[in-house]
């Protein structure tokens, strides 16, 4: 599965200037997908990309609980983007 990271994301969004809520809500969608992944990689690039849109404005109260799953990852960096999404 090819999951877009956050800087896929913020080009698209750059250069998507017409269409940027039609691309944002496609990525959200991704990221809904990409958040039932039992992977830990995956679940953590998502989060990344959902606090970024939470930053722009968008809410993501809805991914509360594949937060807390990321902070219980064995590795220090899935758990420091776990504890950031869940500021």
């Amino acid at each position: 599965m090819f999951e877009k990271t956050l800087s896929d994301l913020v080009s698209g969004i750059r250069s998507s200037r017409r269409n940027t809520a039609l691309y944002i809500s496609q990525n959200i969608a991704e990221i809904k997908t990409e958040l039932q992944s039992p992977d830990f990689f995956v679940k953590s690039n998502a989060l990344q990309k959902l606090t970024f849109l939470q930053m722009m404005g968008y809410t993501m109260s809805w991914a509360a609980f594949s937060a807390v799953e990321v902070m219980s990852s064995p590795r220090f960096a899935h758990k420091r983007i776990g504890y950031l999404a869940a500021c």
